[in-house]
């Protein structure tokens, strides 16, 4: 195969997706010509600094070299997340993200998302080599608290869960829809959250903490951005940013509340299940949530909002409606991934939305109806030929999947799919990575279990 003057190779492409270039291999090929450095450096809170080195190849292949560098430094700063990106090497390309990543340029979008976030300006600056910036990084432990009696939450976009854990053994726990998206008044959000926290109470005889898994990025307990806000006028800012904090005071006014990403809480999950560090996790529901635990059982302090990351370099590829990329994450692992897919397969995306499409077209696999099965290996093929691309950053030894759209016998199909892959293209990651499904109940419920574990006593 050819894109941009590169041959690559890719073995067991996804059915329902001819178009779809994975980014590593593609990567891989371009990278096999290229001999001139390029550095990139983002900062992020505290003065931490990721550094990643690269090259690119001669200005014979600009086009290339373009495209190589602008996916590079994407994927990078929705992996780390920051608010300074130092270039250095080939001022060319380095001037041309620059003007992509301004409040006007292509990549506006996140400038605007890490300004929200980090509440200041967004740079990217072309450094001198000689004076780049040294890398400086922190890690630090996070859940592992099971002792006593503890709610755990888990937001998710389309519903939510708690679990009720006396002592590491879960007493209750229960799942109830909700729209949180499409919310405007945070009273909404609010009211949701204490009927759950109220709920797992009712069956323990008190609470020592809760512990939160919600979608967003955050600083401390507040959501600085969620897609569970995100119809919530910004006069409402403070309110949303308090919002667990209170919710937690309409339980105790003293009980200890820890809220955390939930793709870190995901990856938290398999940890705790499996007993051992290098854990992924990869939550496919509304959207994407990925997150990571290291060798030590630690995290690393980035974003880890791979749902914003390139995997597909294919320029046809389907657009995330937010974001305004293309070939970003959640359109390949998540009730997105499902309804982009569904008339490919033969089957009518659902009128009322991704969540009803993602039951209809479970319910046709669970009867064995092939369009359906096959939607789930296509997204099965899409996450094989993408664990290596997340390898390149993150050192794994697991990688589980958890998530509404990993249930029932869809889940089996792109798991399964995915080892295919990965024996067929990436044996030597095969051998090194093992893909797990957990079952139904922690599939489910798991991030909520894994949250209750976040606040020490």
């Amino acid at each position: 195969m050819r894109y941009l003057g590169i041959e690559y190779a890719m073995r067991r492409p996804p059915e329902l997706d001819a178009g779809f270039i994975p980014f590593h291999a593609w990567a891989e090929a371009f990278l096999e010509g290229a001999a001139h450095p390029f550095s990139v450096a983002i900062e992020r809170e505290d003065a931490q600094i990721s550094v990643f080195r690269s090259f690119l190849r001669g200005d014979d292949h600009a086009e290339a070299n373009a495209r190589y560098l602008e996916r590079f430094v994407k994927f990078l700063l929705w992996a780390v997340g920051g608010f300074r990106v130092y270039l250095a090497g080939c001022e060319r390309y380095a001037r041309a993200i620059c003007d992509a990543y301004t409040q006007t340029g292509a990549r506006a979008f996140d400038v605007g998302f890490m300004r929200t976030v980090y509440e200041r300006p967004v740079e990217v600056i072309v450094a001198d080599p000689a004076r780049f910036p040294a890398a400086r990084e922190s890690t630090r432990a996070i859940g592992g608290h099971l002792e006593g009696c503890r709610i755990g939450f888990d937001a998710g976009g389309s519903d939510r869960k708690v679990s009720a854990v006396i002592d590491g053994a879960v007493v209750y726990s229960e799942e109830v829809e909700w729209a949180p998206k499409t919310a405007r008044d945070p009273r909404y959000q609010f009211d949701g959250i204490v009927a759950a926290f109220r709920s797992a109470a009712a069956h323990m005889p008190r609470v020592d903490a809760i512990g939160v898994s919600s979608a967003g990025v955050f600083i401390g307990n507040s959501p600085m951005v969620s897609s569970l806000f995100l119809s919530v006028p910004e006069a409402f800012r403070e309110d949303v940013k308090t919002i667990y904090d209170r919710a937690a005071r309409e339980i105790g006014e003293n009980v200890p509340i820890v809220v955390a990403n939930d793709g870190d809480v995901t990856a938290l999950a398999g940890s705790l299940s499996l007993g051992e560090g290098a854990v992924m996790g990869v939550a496919m529901g509304t959207s994407e949530a990925a997150g990571y635990v290291t060798p030590e059982g630690h995290v690393l302090g980035w974003f880890n909002e791979l749902a914003f990351a390139p995997v597909d370099l294919n320029e046809q590829a389907a657009r995330d409606e937010w974001s305004g990329d293309i070939g970003v994450g959640c359109k390949y692992f998540s009730q997105e991934a499902v309804a982009k897919l569904a008339p490919a397969a033969g089957i009518a995306p659902d009128e009322r939305g991704n969540a009803e499409t993602l039951k209809r077209v479970q319910k046709l696999a669970a009867q064995g109806d092939p369009g359906a099965l096959a939607i789930f290996r296509t997204i099965g093929a899409y996450l094989g030929h993408t664990i290596p691309l997340y390898a390149r950053f993150y050192p794994l030894r697991h990688l589980l999947v958890l998530g509404r759209v990993a249930s029932g016998a869809g889940g089996e199909a792109i798991v399964s799919e995915c080892r295919r892959v990965l024996d067929e293209a990436y044996p030597a990651l095969a051998n090194a990575v093992r893909v797990t499904l957990p079952d139904e109940g922690t599939r489910r419920v798991g991030q909520s279990i894994a949250a209750a574990s976040l606040p020490r006593r």
